[in-house]
């Protein structure tokens, strides 16, 4: 039980107001979307034509599987449920109670061929799509990145203003 009762304080799938995790977060049927977010630019912005990773936790309330089928978006040319090594693969089994981290170094969704520039701290449109639990438009946030040039700016933790 101790088990399940962590699960539910990481997942903030008990009182939703305990924990809200950054990024995306909402509710379609029975499943539970968490910390639904785009990557960070590696070393800048992602750039008209770049694939994108696109990471969330999802967590089935409900007594039965339901799958992730796909998603969609306006900025990208598709939607692509991938591997860890980026090769395309098949729907996402959500099980009953469980929950299924769509992260870096796993299956996750890759946007492909951004069709405009995207930087840190912009929001996109994304719509998830589940077998039972039908569809959801969701804001999702493209991460701001952590790396810093102290060096620039002289104080820690501040990127460098863009020159205008």
């Amino acid at each position: 039980m101790l088990c399940v009762t962590a699960l539910v304080g990481v997942t903030g799938c008990g009182n939703d107001n305990e924990y809200n995790p950054p990024g995306a977060n909402a509710r379609v049927g029975q499943v539970l979307i968490r910390y639904a977010h785009i990557a960070q630019p590696p070393d800048g912005p992602w750039e008209k034509g770049d694939d994108v990773p696109l990471y969330t936790w999802l967590f089935n309330q409900g007594q039965t599987s339901d799958r992730l089928l796909g998603a969609e978006t306006t900025v990208a040319g598709s939607v692509d449920i991938v591997n860890a090594d980026g090769a395309v693969r098949g729907p996402v089994t959500l099980p009953p109670g469980k929950l299924v981290e769509l992260e870096n170094g796993r299956v996750h969704l890759m946007l492909r061929g951004l069709r405009r520039q995207i930087r840190g701290g912009d929001y996109v449109w994304i719509t998830l799509r589940f077998e039972r639990a039908g569809e959801i438009a969701l804001q999702v946030h493209s991460q701001i990145p952590t790396y810093v040039d102290d060096d620039v700016t002289g104080v820690p933790g501040l990127t460098s203003p863009s020159p205008e």
